[in-house]
């Protein structure tokens, strides 16, 4: 099995998609890079934490 992580805006989005593809076993949501420990959802929507929404 091989892992990719993606961004590309609204993390709910890419989830739903990915879903829907054959082969595709689990997606996971979360965050990746930025400047806080532990954010929140409502943290790195305001922009301030540095963190992209991804999926893997």
């Amino acid at each position: 099995m091989e892992t990719a992580f993606l961004g590309g805006g609204c993390f709910w989005c890419l989830e739903a998609a990915l879903r829907q593809l054959q082969g595709v076993e689990s997606v996971i949501s979360g965050y990746a890079g930025g400047q806080v420990a532990n954010p929140d959802y409502s943290a790195v929507c305001s922009g301030t934490t540095g963190h992209a929404e991804v999926v893997q």
